[in-house]
């Protein structure tokens, strides 16, 4: 058959919540490919390239993508000595929204996710939401509906949450699969094309 499916999930993780969503969509994704999982700030352009499905997610600080001054807050509160939370390892660098900025255009599939705490998004907001609006904005084509996990309250993973990130990553690639994205060189393009 053809060559097997490339995914890149990208993601932004503070106290290491959207890092463990990441990893498990990326073992969802994995019987159908090579899928690299990496931290924002190790996620360069060049990466980009061949890859048949993006999928980017990050944490949801005040209704929406962490901004330099939510994540410099997310960083003092995991110092606090009383607290229980542990920085993720890529914390300390740019965030999602950085990078979708420096990202221009594309023309990759795409998937979205957030962690946020459960509640009305009316209350708490959806950082995937905008991260979705941005893709769409630079070309990227959308194959799923912005996905939230969910946290409590104290910041801890909600159980079964990895299970349902595993599933979402399973019902992308078919999803993939039955859109003819996976296994075929796309129409009408020799694969060796690079658009300018």
């Amino acid at each position: 058959g053809g060559t097997a499916m490339r995914a890149m999930i990208v993601y932004e993780s503070m106290f290491g919540n959207t890092h463990v969503i990441a990893d498990a969509i990326g073992k969802g994704l994995e019987p159908a490919g090579v899928v690299v999982v990496v931290p924002v700030p190790e996620a360069g352009r060049e990466l980009l390239g061949d890859v048949d499905l993006l999928v980017v997610g990050g944490p949801t600080h005040f209704h929406g993508m962490s901004r330099t001054r939510t994540r410099k807050w997310a960083i003092a509160i995991a110092r606090n000595p009383k607290s229980h939370l542990v920085l993720d390892p890529g914390a300390q660098g740019a965030g999602v929204r950085d990078w979708l900025g420096s990202l221009g255009q594309g023309h990759t599939r795409v998937a979205v996710f957030d962690t946020r705490r459960k509640g009305p998004a009316v209350l708490w907001g959806r950082a995937s939401k905008g991260i979705g609006r941005t893709l769409r904005a630079h070309g990227f084509e959308m194959v799923s509906k912005p996905k939230s996990f969910f946290v409590t309250k104290d910041n801890h993973l909600k159980r079964g949450e990895e299970v349902r990130a595993e599933e979402w990553g399973q019902r992308l690639v078919m999803r993939l699969v039955s859109n003819g994205a996976a296994n075929v060189d796309r129409p009408g393009q020799p694969p060796t094309s690079k658009e300018t």
